[in-house]
């Protein structure tokens, strides 16, 4: 397994340090230059870890551990409306991007209104696609309780509001609803760690659960290979062009146009659309891939050679 970490330091000898994380067996995730700054998302083997620290500090940089990190998470508001934004869903993005996090805002079209808000069906598939969603709820614990059913996905779920303690199904974290200020305040601050941790725990669990039968290949390996034989993907100009989740990765390329491009990639031994389901995204038509676990790529490999005999 791999361990996601962030590198901050300076270009002094930063290619060597580089060909230094590949020669142990790991990945330059994401790479920020900014003049004689260097930020990068690593991912190494888990028992590199007290290595890498060593090597960064001849280099002047040091080795921020991400709890976060290698995750998409979704941050969901009821609406994106006036009446629902001053909630604090840019304060909390920003917060996980912090811990490594990759987090995605939604809106909902129909949360609005305490008796008749409701989610649909392809809003539900969305917040699917990431490994946990973050409600963003306002102020009246009333409102809360009665929009459970919003909470309602296949995916951990964290809610977020003003009380700070109700009884709901939900972890729920309280002193974080509606604010007419950016979070500064020492209580905010305080609110946003627990939420961190309430976060970082489901995370560890889900991780957990994936290891008693993980991806047949980790998702930053298959990153890797989608970048060395998918050109196009240098052409993309967004940030992230290819974010890695638990379980899985985001190509923010047209389905139609390289969805069977991607089909056709290698990964070790393998085809990449024989270890993984390639599906349309419901974000602005981009290439969902969902890795296989091993067991499940074993019995489909010992199935074929039993029906090829």
């Amino acid at each position: 397994m791999y361990e996601i970490v962030r590198y901050e330091g300076g270009v002094y000898k930063n290619n060597i340090f580089k060909e230094w994380i590949e020669d142990i067996g790991g990945f330059v995730i994401q790479e920020h230059v900014m003049q004689l700054d260097v930020y990068m998302t690593l991912a190494i083997p888990q028992n590199e870890l007290e290595n890498i620290k060593k090597e960064a500090k001849k280099y002047k940089g040091k080795i921020i551990e991400t709890p976060l990190a290698g995750t998409e998470i979704a941050v969901v508001a009821p609406s994106l409306s006036r009446h629902h934004l001053p909630h604090t869903a840019c304060d909390i993005s920003e917060y996980l991007r912090r811990f490594g996090a990759k987090p995605n805002m939604i809106g909902l079209a129909r949360g609005v209104g305490r008796d008749i808000a409701q989610l649909r069906e392809k809003e539900k598939r969305l917040i699917e696609e990431h490994d946990l969603a973050v409600y963003v709820m306002g102020n009246f614990e009333d409102c809360i309780k009665n929009k459970t059913h919003l909470f309602d996905v296949d995916i951990p779920v964290v809610v977020t509001g003003g009380p700070e303690n109700i009884d709901i199904p939900y972890p729920y974290v309280g002193n974080l609803g509606r604010r007419s200020h950016r979070l500064r305040h020492g209580e905010e601050i305080r609110a946003l760690r627990k939420m961190v941790d309430v976060i970082t725990e489901l995370i560890n669990e889900r991780r957990k659960e994936l290891s008693y039968d993980p991806p047949i290949v980790p998702p930053v390996v298959v990153k890797d290979e989608i970048e060395k034989q998918v050109d196009e993907v240098y052409n993309i100009l967004s940030p992230m062009p290819i974010v890695t989740q638990l379980d899985g990765l985001r190509v923010k390329l047209d389905y139609d146009d390289y969805a069977d491009k991607l089909k056709d990639v290698k990964v070790k031994n393998y085809k990449l659309e024989d270890i993984a389901d390639i599906k349309r995204s419901e974000m602005k038509n981009y290439i969902l891939i969902k890795i296989k676990p091993k067991s499940e790529v074993e019995f489909e490999m010992h199935r074929n050679k039993s029906s090829n005999h």
